[in-house]
């Protein structure tokens, strides 16, 4: 299909996001779209060796390397246009991107958190610290959701959401990988499939 949306995933970290969507790519779930770039804030995150083994172009843009967070963004607009990149999506990707970033791609990125947003979100929550709080406030269900990324962090418009069972004997680590199993790995996918579809249906009209 011509007019697949080039989808650029960001990443800080393993990558088992990223691979997920490599796998739904090659599953067939992700159709309108596909991974044509993959941007690190670390350098040595496993996430480059995962793009580079199903043969991605990657680019590490690192704020420490640039002086500043905004030098960096300047540096992966310029990657992100080289690469005519439609849909940004961010994939564990450590960094808090500007209001100056997300307005100039309003709508056309993408992010997954780890739990059911209004809940355990906003600034500080990220990684194993969501799922501590959750465990923390006793809640008995918890999850992951898609949205699109303004300037308010995990503020955006939903997408998709899967809620996930807390157990008796949760730790933080063991709800983190089943939120990831049973949530994270699923709507992703199928989240970026909608927006690319919807996107290349635009691109089709223009």
């Amino acid at each position: 299909m011509q007019n697949k949306t080039r989808i650029a995933v960001l990443v800080s970290g393993g990558g088992t996001n990223l691979q997920a969507l490599i796998d739904a790519q090659k599953n067939g779930i992700i159709k309108n779209g596909e991974i044509r770039l993959v941007i690190s804030s670390n350098p040595s995150a496993y996430a480059l060796k995962r793009a580079e083994d199903n043969q991605i172009p990657t680019a590490v843009i690192t704020k420490k390397e640039y002086g500043s967070m905004a030098a960096a963004e300047e540096k992966m607009i310029s990657v992100l246009e080289e690469n005519q990149i439609d849909l940004i999506v961010l994939a564990g990707y450590l960094c808090i991107l500007s209001e100056n970033f997300t307005k100039r791609y309003d709508r056309r990125i993408i992010n997954v958190h780890p739990s059911l947003i209004p809940s355990f979100c906003g600034e500080g929550f990220y990684g194993l610290k969501v799922h501590e709080a959750a465990l923390q406030k006793g809640v008995k269900v918890t999850g992951a959701t898609v949205h699109f990324v303004n300037e308010i962090p995990d503020g955006g418009e939903i997408i998709l959401q899967k809620a996930v069972n807390i157990l008796k004997n949760d730790t933080p680590e063991s709800l983190q990988i089943r939120v990831m199993k049973q949530a994270e790995w699923i709507i992703l996918p199928k989240a970026v499939e909608k927006v690319s579809k919807e996107m290349a249906e635009r691109k089709k009209r223009q």
